[in-house]
């Protein structure tokens, strides 16, 4: 099979035979290959994407040279495939590569030998002939028939889906999937590659469709447009959707007919992808999952909170003045409300901004039940979050995944209903960060015999997932809540607090000025800086000199930029390629994946929960070992060394800067913060809220003031539309029940 009938402007084609792997994976196809040609004297090398290769096979590119500035000229190919060889030599090399099961190197030399040229003939048409050769019986025949069968199917999907615009790229995942079903799957329903297969969307999907054939009306494509509409709301955090919300979505997502879009609801409504919600006439549209995670909330804090109190009745009077004197430590009548509250309630919502007192109201909690007859269990979204946990109680802490014991294999949490969690009271800590899914698999976890309290700030940003759970739990009216508002006096001097608080209110932030090295320090500064150029000097000086030498902080390990985004000159990937070169600028031994140079002393971050490795989404760590020949690194995390081989380099990120969601949970000693109005569109309070509140020590905010001004004004961001409050409001009634 030829990679491509015809070139297109500035393309080329190469052949060749397969020298070394450099690398391959197995999920994406991404392949390094060196490629010996035919009269040529030096091995090229070719990057692309090919359902799977090993070395000695022949293979054909097409694509175009280019001059990379850290591994030098290379053939990037846009389509990569295995070709038969035309050499009895490269005939022999194929067979026994590996690309045909069952044929080894001594089996290929006996087939070439016996077949010459015919062999591929021989083994396509007339199989039957090898029985009988050395080595071949019916058993060996079969995987030799089956293995050919597999790279015919192979080609038959490429051939196919590279006739129809899909990129190979893209072939090596569908084939994944489907396997020898790819293109009767594709060609029956191309809109089911949106749900079956990571990284495409509905666009690449309708792209498909449409060079198949598939009308613009076509009841697939509106029943498809619909869910993918449902599924970017809920991306926004949307749970449940107005219906005119969602049909002015589905008609600038499809232009299509009114008729064929009602249809196409009715149909999803039927087949029960989606639910329809109606209350005081106004129907809404839920995804299904996430309709059933809501009320799976509701009905667990329901049965929750028909529980007996594990420990019985206690007097607040007496057990409250008991603890402060075994602390020694004074609480405000706030605080004794909030304990007191707590003692009484099977399930209850501590919320407030830093500095009003939630770790001392927990600690109170637990030193007055701590009699050695109960159980506690602590848990916090991130692995950061539970460290502070950990920390600040004296008591172990988990994530919450941990803690449902999560199986990374099945995919699945082996904490539910049926195997719920031992636990008298569970301290849920940071739940403002905890999403509608993952919380109803928590609470569906939780015995009736437990108690359960949440801690958390509902003024920072909510979760990155759909719902905004904590919220929903304050405004239902019918929970238990604690609101603390009341800073403590030792709390009062820090400008960190002070300003975190004042945003909160929509007021701006106040800072002295950023005066001469011998002025008191403070702890929390504003630099006026309007362009993006001088946003990014005075960032690299602050992050490399100011800080350090008049705090005498380290530019790496108690530094952290936050930023609202990922790309642009203010986004991580520019700042983290800047402060790279400024921090780590003398290290020898690095190597280059996914596009980002990594190199030892530089500051990484894990970006998904790894449970083999034991290092989860959000933990920081230093790059301690480069292996350039082996394309590994070894990260350091707080003293433990983690191997990361050349395959699994996605899993982390340049740490220097991270964004603002990416943190929280998370404390640093310093943070700086870059804003500008090239952030327009993510100026929010609760954004720069958060980031405030990540600081221990200092605040360096450094933007236009315009710029902090409207993040300041704007609170729209926690508004979310979920069902989850008025569903909690009407408690168990009988549809909540069924």
């Amino acid at each position: 099979m030829n990679a491509s009938s015809t070139l297109s402007p500035g393309e080329k084609r190469i052949t060749g035979i397969v020298e070394k792997v450099s690398f391959f994976s197995e999920l994406s196809g991404f392949s390094v290959l060196r490629l010996s040609r035919k009269g040529e004297s030096d091995a090229v090398t070719v990057v692309g994407y090919v359902a799977s290769v090993t070395m000695g096979q022949h293979i054909e590119a097409v694509g175009c040279w280019h001059n990379d500035k850290s591994w030098g000229l290379q053939f990037k190919a846009t389509h990569l495939v295995v070709v038969p060889p035309d050499t009895l030599e490269g005939i022999t090399k194929y067979l026994s590569s590996g690309m045909v099961k069952g044929v080894g190197h001594r089996l290929a030399k006996v087939l070439v030998r016996t077949y010459g040229m015919e062999v591929f003939t021989v083994i396509e048409d007339h199989p039957e002939q090898l029985l009988g050769l050395p080595g071949v019986g019916k058993k060996k025949l079969q995987q030799i028939v089956a293995g050919w069968a597999e790279q015919k199917a192979i080609k038959k999907i490429m051939l196919f889906l590279h006739s129809h615009g899909v990129s190979t790229s893209r072939i090596v995942r569908i084939f994944r999937v489907y396997g020898d079903e790819a293109v009767a799957v594709v060609s029956a329903n191309p809109y089911r590659l949106i749900l079956d297969i990571p990284g495409i969307g509905f666009r690449t999907a309708d792209q498909i469709a449409r060079n198949l054939g598939m009308t613009s009306d076509s009841p697939l494509r509106a029943r498809a447009g619909i869910s993918y509409a449902l599924q970017e709301l809920s991306l926004e955090g949307h749970c449940r959707v107005p219906e005119l919300m969602l049909l002015a979505a589905c008609r600038k997502l499809l232009d299509i007919p009114e008729p064929v879009l009602e249809d196409a609801l009715r149909q999803e409504l039927s087949i029960g992808t989606i639910v329809a919600v109606e209350e005081e006439g106004e129907k809404s549209y839920y995804l299904a999952s996430l309709y059933k995670a809501e009320r799976g909330v509701a009905k667990s804090i329901s049965r929750i909170m028909q529980g007996a109190l594990p420990w019985g009745t206690l007097d607040p009077a007496t057990v409250i003045p008991e603890a402060e004197k075994l602390s020694a430590l004074e609480l405000s009548e706030s605080q004794r409300n909030a304990v007191a509250l707590a003692l009484s309630s099977k399930f209850m919502v501590i919320t407030g901004g830093p500095g009003v007192g939630k770790t001392t109201i927990i600690n109170t909690i637990l030193k007055i039940l701590d009699s050695g007859k109960l159980k506690f269990v602590l848990c916090a979204p991130t692995g950061r979050a539970a460290k502070r946990l950990a920390e600040s109680t004296g008591m172990e802490a988990k994530t919450i995944h941990r803690l449902l014991e999560f199986d990374p294999f099945a995919r699945e949490f082996r904490r539910g209903s049926s195997y719920p969690l031992e636990a008298d009271l569970v301290i849920v800590d940071e739940a403002s960060m905890i999403d509608v899914v993952l919380m109803n698999r928590l609470l569906a976890a939780v015995s009736r015999r437990s108690a359960l309290i949440f801690a958390g700030d509902v003024d920072q940003l909510p979760p990155v997932g759909p719902g905004f759970v904590l919220a929903d739990m304050i405004n239902s009216g019918v929970l238990p809540v604690v609101r603390l508002t009341e800073i403590f006096r030792q709390a009062e001097s820090s400008l960190i607090i002070v300003n975190a608080h004042r945003i909160n209110r929509g007021e701006f932030v106040v800072s002295p000025p950023d005066s001469t090295a011998g002025a008191e320090l403070s702890d929390f500064y504003v630099v006026p800086s309007e362009s993006t150029a001088d946003i990014q000097r005075r960032l690299l000086l602050v992050v490399a000199e100011r800080i350090p030498g008049r705090f005498g902080m380290d530019p790496l390990q108690d530094i952290q930029v936050l930023t609202p985004m990922n790309k642009g000159p203010l986004g991580t990937v520019a700042l983290n390629s800047l402060l790279q070169e400024r921090l780590n600028p003398g290290a020898v031994r690095k190597i280059v994946r996914f596009g980002t140079t990594y190199a030892e002393g530089d500051k990484v971050i894990q970006v998904v929960n790894n449970y083999d490795k034991e290092v989860f989404n959000g933990d920081i760590g230093r790059i301690a070992v480069v292996d350039e020949e082996e394309s590994t690194i070894r990260v350091l995390y707080d003293g433990r060394e983690v191997l990361y081989e050349s395959g699994s380099l996605d899993e982390i990120a340049l740490a220097y800067a991270i964004t603002i969601h990416k943190s929280q949970g998370s404390e640093y000693p310093a943070v700086v913060i870059p804003l500008s109005m090239q952030h327009y569109t993510l100026l929010e309070r609760n954004l720069i809220y958060t980031a405030v509140t990540r600081a221990k020590k200092l605040v360096m905010l450094i933007g236009d003031p315009k710029a902090i001004s409207m993040a300041v004004g704007n609170k729209r961001s926690s508004q979310r539309l979920t069902g989850l409050a008025a569903l909690l409001a009407e408690g168990t009634d009988d549809h909540l029940r069924q």
